[in-house]
């Protein structure tokens, strides 16, 4: 078995390291992003299609090698490289050779993924990376199957894996689909099962989905059903609930879990106060915040850079 799409790229990108989504790992950071093409689950209202369902003659119109592409992270002044837009346990042995060229360098590397891995491989792949935010699409098995050709089990393996068994910083995304996936019942057992399995620290975020794909008949998520969900988890004992995709300064917001300060102030992926210390304690109270800190200087704010590396022969 060959994978063609190594070295080669749909396109990079230097992102906010809000946008993947991470908020507690090196917050205002940048991070150089980018993805290849295809995808192991068929999420029919995946909001990065033109990707993950190309073919790889489509979209690879960039390439570079890991050493090319790790020193372009360090010229662009970004902390980390994640591997996105489509699922990177696909390119998973470029992923790998990436990370090692990266990690030579000082530099860390993210997987943003939706979890759906097998387990020896898993062990493998998530031992090269620093941080993942896994995609945790909803919380039925009949979901999984009518609406991405997957199944649940092997995405809790992977968080109970990765929480557990790994120093991988770890986030959590759940993307609210009206009428599908974000009723109380569904997003209270998933909120429990977080609490019970994985405790009460995991950054969980609920972001809003927009028509696309094969779903384009359903209206885009109301900021009110994020708030909601919001909500939940904070009633099940969760500390770090953040909404996405919306302009929701409470929802974007850090808070202390001891003196209840807005520590990271954020509206979508813009930091507009910052009250921690270099090692992410608390500004007010000094308790210390889970995740990965360092001195905070100027953001680099909500803005997306398109760069290119090496064009694709």
């Amino acid at each position: 078995m060959v994978l063609t799409t190594w070295g080669r790229s749909s396109g990079f990108c230097v992102d906010p390291i809000e946008k993947k989504p991470l908020n507690h790992f090196f917050p205002g950071s940048a991070v150089l992003s980018f993805g290849t093409a295809g995808c192991n689950l068929a999420c029919k209202f995946c909001q990065n299609w033109d990707i993950s369902k190309s073919k790889e003659t489509d979209s690879l119109v960039d390439s570079a090698t890991p050493e090319t592409l790790a020193h372009a992270a360090v010229k662009l002044g970004c902390k980390s490289v994640a591997f996105t837009y489509n699922d990177p346990v696909v390119f998973a042995e470029y992923a790998m050779d990436i990370a090692d060229a990266c990690h030579e360098l000082g530099v860390k590397t993210v997987a943003v993924t939706a979890g759906y891995i097998h387990a020896e491989p898993r062990v493998e792949f998530f031992r090269k990376m620093d941080a993942a935010n896994v995609d945790l699409k909803g919380f039925t098995e009949e979901f999984y199957w009518r609406s991405c050709g997957g199944h649940l089990q092997p995405v809790l393996d992977t968080l109970e894996f990765l929480v557990k068994k790994t120093e991988v910083w770890t986030e959590i995304t759940t993307l609210l689909i009206p009428g599908k996936n974000d009723s109380n019942a569904e997003i209270e057992a998933q909120c429990r099962w977080i609490r019970d399995r994985l405790g009460l620290e995991v950054p969980l975020h609920f972001t809003a989905f927009h028509p696309d794909w094969k779903m384009t008949d359903i209206v885009a998520t109301p900021r009110g059903t994020l708030q909601r969900a919001r909500d939940i988890a904070r009633l099940a004992g969760l500390k770090y609930v953040y909404t996405g995709n919306v302009h929701d300064e409470a929802g974007g917001t850090t808070y202390c879990p001891s003196c209840e300060e807005a520590l990271v102030v954020r509206d979508w992926h813009q930091i507009n106060a910052y009250r921690l210390t270099d090692t992410g304690a608390c500004g007010f109270c000094g308790a210390q915040l889970p995740g990965h800190w360092q001195k905070f200087g100027k953001p680099f704010g909500r803005r997306r850079l398109s760069v290119r590396l090496h064009p694709a022969s």
